[in-house]
């Protein structure tokens, strides 16, 4: 066979070949060219979808803005009302303390009452003079809560003209709790 002829038919398996992709491509470019109205609407709506976008990031950024301002303005109350809360507890946890030194010493400090033997005499008071009814000495109850509201209730007639108004409110809260 001729080299001619091999040639002839690889150029008409390509042409071929060609001819059949050119149809495809040409079936493409059709269903393309049938379907750009619904492209170019769906090319409207995505310019419009981002046109609303970016008009809305400057509203976005000023609701960002404001509602940190609001978070941090309730941050620093919420520290200031921390930092009022620990003053308080500091100051009940040493009128604790003083309450529970006071009771200490009432206690090591009172009369040790011996009994009297058998067939002692009862002896009258002497003219004048009253007993005063003794109290029994106040009970540390597990409730520190009655403890520092019963310290506050002790010291309430020395202290009161320096304490803040936060602390009155929690003396009387304490004591409303008993």
């Amino acid at each position: 066979m001729d080299w001619k002829v091999v040639l002839d038919l690889i150029v008409s398996v390509l042409l071929i070949a060609t001819i059949g992709y050119a149809w495809m491509l040409n079936q493409r470019l059709s269903s393309l060219r049938k379907n750009r109205d619904d492209l170019a609407k769906t090319i409207s709506a995505f310019n419009e979808a981002t046109l609303r976008a970016e008009s809305s990031i400057p509203k976005l950024r000023k609701a960002a803005e404001e509602s940190g301002q609001t978070l941090q303005e309730r941050v620093e109350k919420a520290q200031s009302l921390r930092d009022d809360l620990a003053f308080m507890i500091e100051r009940a946890d040493t009128m604790a303390n003083r309450l529970e030194n006071a009771v200490r010493t009432a206690r090591t400090d009172a009369p040790k009452s011996t009994p009297e033997p058998r067939g002692a005499i009862e002896r009258p008071n002497p003219v004048g003079t009253a007993s005063a009814p003794t109290m029994p000495p106040p009970r540390m109850a597990g409730n520190r809560a009655a403890a520092i509201a019963a310290a506050a209730a002790a010291s309430a007639d020395a202290e009161s003209d320096d304490r803040s108004e936060a602390e009155r409110e929690l003396l009387r809260a304490l004591q409303s709790m008993r």
